[in-house]
């Protein structure tokens, strides 16, 4: 005892005699004061004086004995201290910016390759089943993925139902001259009309060719991209509130204290002496009362975004229903051409004759035809609007997917990473920030400003320990703050916090989730969190707590499918050699995960 004490003294009274002054005989150099002041890079030198004496014009570290610094150079160290802190906001903020940022193009670079991957797919089924179709049912197909990918981008605009339901009115009139009818399309005396074609899209929800199958790939599309696109836009609100904490301002009477906490001491001399724990966490919990009110909505942010990455880490849901498309299609084009005399009598009745005088609509049969050239469909990316008309006359703004796109980002050991694992990995990651706004000001006195050590800087003077009173966090706690008074909140970050509070309700509410849930989240309550260290993608493996019923599961066949056959129609199913196509070779490589996911694997 009688040691550490000792030890206090002599502390105590080598940081006055060496580094103060004791006011006392000559005036004393600034010497090691403006050595800081340049370190630090201040200011200008010339405003150190080379000597302390005294100043009454000090307005924020103001002494009664002789001091090193003046008017101006508080004014710079109002302007340093300011500047450095919000430098330290933002490089703790940054990695949390990085991170969202970071993940959200990983998902969107996943969902492209999903989709670049079923759009080929299910080209394939017209170019090797539905051949005489196949150059113009293209556009169509290629309309179809661009909706989706615009979908899965967060587009308020883009319907997944609509989508699939004018996919299928426009598939209709090419089904119905080509397959159900072929003989409209080899007649020599007459040619297909335009408003027969505008009949056949208009009445296809009436007439209903395609039987249940447009309505079912609609729902199961529906269900399955719901988490990924919810994930998308949940990701770019979280980036839109760091953006706003990084544009907010700082009150001036927040700088003052940060002068009085890091600069005063160098008036004295004292320029190695740090500020004491206590004063620090008033000085930053003031300074940051308005991004401390963020983190409840924060939180439940964080809370929303779990659970969101679960779903997605949950199965494979959305990339098997993509890869069953190509399935939904074909049995929609079989149940027209098994459906064909009763068809084809029910559009005689509504559109009448579909044809017309070859000679009198030479020029409007040439201008009907497709595109003779379809470019290869391997990327996605934004084109120009489409001139083909639609159910409604309008011209649609689409994503075509065309070459030389911007290429996957490549992942470690280039190997592309699934939905599943990229979902895990970001749930490891962002559980680490569900406090991020409440313990800022921690994670910034436990920088550079504080040292344990016997004696600090109380902000008036060197104390053994700081005796006032340590606030919390929040714009109410505050009140009794006594380094800083806190006046209000900048507009940006209440802006802010309202935003992200609406977006949270109306998320949870899309999810179909109670308020009361919001407050608390689990990570592992219904999803498979709890096995990621021991299942992988390529396992199989599922958690308990998934509903088998709630995700429509489109079953892929492998082997081509049968048709009745009638006479006087040509009857074409989607059947091919696997080796003869590229694609269904690649698809095999994902059938142990295909087999194991649908429950088929007999292991």
């Amino acid at each position: 005892m009688f040691r550490e004490a000792l030890a206090r003294v002599w502390i105590c009274w080598l940081l006055v005699t060496t580094l103060g002054w004791t006011w006392t005989g000559h005036a004393h150099s600034c010497h090691e004061v403006k050595t800081a002041f340049q370190l630090r890079q201040v200011g200008p030198l010339r405003w150190v004086p080379e000597t302390a004496a005294p100043d009454a014009e000090l307005q924020i570290c103001k002494h009664q004995g002789p001091t090193c610094c003046t008017r101006k150079m508080e004014e710079s160290y109002h302007a340093a201290a300011r500047r450095d802190t919000l430098q330290n906001i933002l490089s703790y903020s940054f990695e949390l910016k990085y991170l969202i940022l970071g993940h959200s193009s990983a998902f969107q670079d996943t969902f492209q390759s999903l989709l670049s991957f079923t759009l080929n797919h299910t080209l394939s089924l017209f170019d090797l089943a539905y051949n005489p179709i196949a150059r113009e049912s293209r556009p169509l197909v290629a309309a179809l993925f661009s909706d989706l990918a615009l979908y899965l981008h967060g587009d308020a605009d883009i319907s997944v139902e609509r989508s699939v339901h004018r996919f299928y009115d426009d598939l209709f009139p090419l089904v119905y001259r080509y397959l159900v009818n072929p003989g409209l399309r080899s007649s020599s005396s007459s040619s297909w009309s335009a408003e027969g074609t505008e009949c056949l899209r208009a009445t296809r929800p009436d007439v209903n060719p395609f039987g249940p199958h447009p309505q079912a790939l609609a729902q199961g599309l529906g269900r399955a991209l719901a988490g990924g696109r919810a994930l998308t836009r949940a990701l770019v609100a979280g980036a839109e509130v760091l953006n706003a904490t990084e544009s907010a301002g700082m009150a001036k009477e927040c700088g003052r204290a940060l002068v009085r906490m890091q600069y005063c001491p160098h008036c004295r001399g004292l320029t190695l002496i740090r500020p004491c724990g206590g004063l620090c966490m008033n000085v930053m919990r003031g300074c940051l009362a308005g991004l401390a009110e963020l983190q409840a909505p924060w939180s439940r942010y964080v809370g929303l975004i779990e659970r969101l990455s679960g779903v997605l880490a949950g199965g494979h849901e959305l990339e098997l229903a993509l890869l069953g498309i190509r399935e939904r299609i074909n049995d929609a084009i079989l149940n027209a051409q098994l459906h064909g005399p009763h068809l084809s009598a029910v559009v005689d009745k509504v559109c009448g004759s579909l044809t017309q005088s070859a000679s009198s609509t030479l020029e409007s049969v040439t201008a009907e035809s497709p595109a003779a050239s379809v470019q290869p469909i391997t990327e996605l990316l934004p084109s120009t609007p489409s001139t083909s008309p639609d159910s409604h006359g309008q011209q649609h703004n689409r994503v075509t997917l065309k070459k030389r796109s911007l290429p996957l980002k490549p992942s470690k050991n280039d190997k592309p990473r699934s939905l599943k694992k990229i979902s895990k990995e970001f749930m490891g990651y962002i559980q680490r920030y569900k406090s991020f706004f409440s313990t800022l000001p921690e994670m910034l006195c436990e920088g550079e400003m504080v040292v344990d050590d016997y004696t600090c800087w109380s902000g008036e003077d060197v104390v053994e320990s700081y005796t006032g009173r340590v606030v919390g966090n929040g714009l109410q706690a505050q009140r009794h703050n006594p380094e800083i008074k806190v006046r209000g909140v900048d507009p940006v970050l209440v802006q802010a916090k309202e935003k992200l509070e609406q977006f949270n309700q109306e998320m949870w509410a899309e999810m179909g989730l109670g308020s009361e849930e919001h407050e608390h989240v689990e990570v592992g309550s219904g999803s498979t969190m709890e096995t990621s260290g021991e299942c992988d993608d390529e396992d199989g493996c599922q958690g308990s707590g998934e509903n088998e019923d709630a995700i429509d599961r489109p079953v892929l066949f492998f082997q081509p499918p049968t048709a009745r056959t009638r006479p006087g129609m040509s009857v074409k199913a989607a059947a091919c050699a696997l080796d003869s196509s590229p694609i269904l070779y690649s698809l095999l490589l994902l059938l142990p995960l295909l087999l194991s996911r649908l429950g088929l694997d007999s292991a």
